[in-house]
């Protein structure tokens, strides 16, 4: 292994051709690891190589060095069997956690906490048991979206659709296909997306009315802020399965 004094490395969006032109998370661990320079190191999960790298880029500058501490975790976790497990980590995470936040602040808080009281999801028994929940939820967030109206009009719904997708839903997706795509957990997973994509536009329509996209996107930056901070966390129980409180 290389030395690396992590207390002053800074991460950097996207690859680089050096280590000294800078690095990304996954750059630094295969530094760390003493391998050649690669966004992906042969000792790292693949499944943790996909959602680490999607949640580098997405992060914003202060977010992305808290990632910092986490290199010396990611080494020796290729093969080591965890995999499914890290899977449905971050299937839960997109059903119990992020996908109840954006309901909740689209006004549905019922069908939020339905959400949030599901068993944790640990196998496909899990869930499938959690899918006519999910899609109800999603039934509801579509009503609401239709409630808010058309005439919020495209700022509004891009400043959701921005907002949703910058609180690292998509990194966590990364994880839940990395981590081999079955039909039923796929159809879970979408079915969170949907809802939550419906209630973060009627959401931002009740924030910012048919405002511009700067002030919609202001109104929901709490919202991705909290869940960015929740994706962090849930990127070190991934790390180590087990070994992290919830």
């Amino acid at each position: 292994m290389h030395h690396v004094q992590l207390d002053t490395l800074r991460l950097d969006k996207g690859g680089h051709d050096t280590f000294d032109d800078g690095v990304c998370l996954m750059e630094a661990v295969a530094y760390f690891a003493g391998e050649v320079h690669s966004d992906r190191p042969q000792c790292v999960s693949t499944v943790l190589i996909d959602f680490g790298q999607s949640l580098n880029d997405r992060l914003p500058e202060d977010r992305r060095q808290r990632l910092v501490p986490l290199i010396p975790t990611l080494v020796g976790t290729r093969g080591d069997g965890l995999d499914e497990s890290r899977g449905y980590l971050a299937l839960d995470w997109l059903v119990r956690t992020y996908t109840p936040v954006w309901l909740e602040l689209a006004g549905l808080s019922v069908e939020a906490l339905e959400l949030r009281s599901l068993r944790r999801i640990v196998d496909m028994a899990a869930a499938e048991a959690a899918g006519p929940v999910i899609r109800s939820a999603q039934v509801k967030a579509a009503a609401a979206r239709a409630a808010a109206g058309a005439a919020a009009g495209a700022a509004a719904w891009a400043a959701a659709w921005a907002a949703a997708w910058a609180a690292a839903w998509a990194a966590a997706r990364d994880a839940v296909w990395a981590a081999a795509r079955d039909a039923a957990r796929d159809a879970v997973w979408a079915a969170a997306r949907d809802a939550a994509w419906a209630a973060a536009w009627a959401a931002a329509r009740d924030a910012a009315g048919a405002a511009a996209w700067d002030a919609a996107g202001d109104a929901l930056k709490p919202t991705v802020d909290q869940l960015q901070d929740s994706a962090i966390h849930l990127f070190a129980r991934m790390a180590k399965p087990g070994g992290i409180a919830a």
